[in-house]
């Protein structure tokens, strides 16, 4: 006898957890991992470059680890979004780097998590298909119109220019795809990070403003913009976990 879970179809839920360099957003899609059952992430970060390719910046001679054309390798990634929406699977020869950086606690109410656990498990209850949610993290998450073509959903976490400085410089060192370590240069953040910020964003909000326009419907329908600074931990989840019930319910 065939069991419902062999007969059930599958539905992948592509959903964009963007934002700036040290914006939380990967904490954020950490934690939201934890509470939505059938749910991966992809991160961005897995799909740069290897060291050795990434270019040096005209002006300021070092790395550009950045620049939105070269930060990422775009036709890969475009490749494994795309299979990962076929198949709802992290193919099993992928492997992430992110467990060799800091891993930040994550900050939220045990309230909270065991809501909308109880919410999405009612949801998966009501639902003839199996969903699953895959979560895309990244710092230049909606640069790429063919990324973004596949995202179903598609979340920012703006966060204050001096709050993410102060960020950066605490944290600085990261870990590249090939488990090297790299740290920032000297004057990196105002040299480099924030202005390929700015270019990779700026036609996302009105007047190119990345730190107060609104989001542009013509670019991106439908983005939830998040001001970080403005909520807690629990807020933000409560505001994504809400978007995407809402969601789900819909379509």
């Amino acid at each position: 006898m065939t069991s419902q879970q062999d007969e059930q179809t599958h539905k992948v839920i592509l959903v964009g957890v963007g934002g700036p360099s040290c914006s939380g957003k990967t904490t954020v899609a950490k934690l939201l991992r934890n509470i939505i059952p059938n749910s991966v992430i992809i991160h961005q970060d897995d799909f740069a470059p290897p060291y050795e390719s990434i270019p040096y910046h005209p002006v300021h001679k070092v790395q550009d680890w950045d620049s939105a054309p070269t930060a990422i390798d775009w036709p890969k990634l475009q490749e494994f979004v795309k299979q990962v929406k076929q198949t709802g699977e992290i193919p099993p020869e992928h492997k992430s780097a992110d467990h060799l950086n800091k891993q930040t606690e994550l900050p939220i109410t045990k309230e909270s998590e065991a809501h909308w656990k109880e919410v999405f498990s009612r949801l998966a209850e009501k639902s003839s298909d199996k969903v699953v949610w895959a979560l895309v993290d990244g710092f230049l998450l909606y640069w790429d119109p063919v990324v973004v073509e596949h995202l179903d959903l598609k979340v920012f976490l703006r966060t204050p220019h001096d709050v993410l400085k102060e960020r950066r410089e605490q944290r600085a060192t990261y870990i590249t795809t090939e488990a090297e370590m790299w740290t920032d240069a000297p004057n990196y953040w105002e040299n480099i990070v924030w202005p390929a910020y700015v270019d990779g964003h700026k036609g996302i909000f009105t007047n190119d403003d990345v730190e107060h326009g609104k989001p542009r419907e013509d670019v991106l329908p439908g983005l939830l913009l998040i001001e970080a600074q403005e909520h807690t931990m629990d807020d933000i989840v409560s505001m994504c976990c809400k978007h995407f019930v809402d969601y789900a319910e819909r379509s």
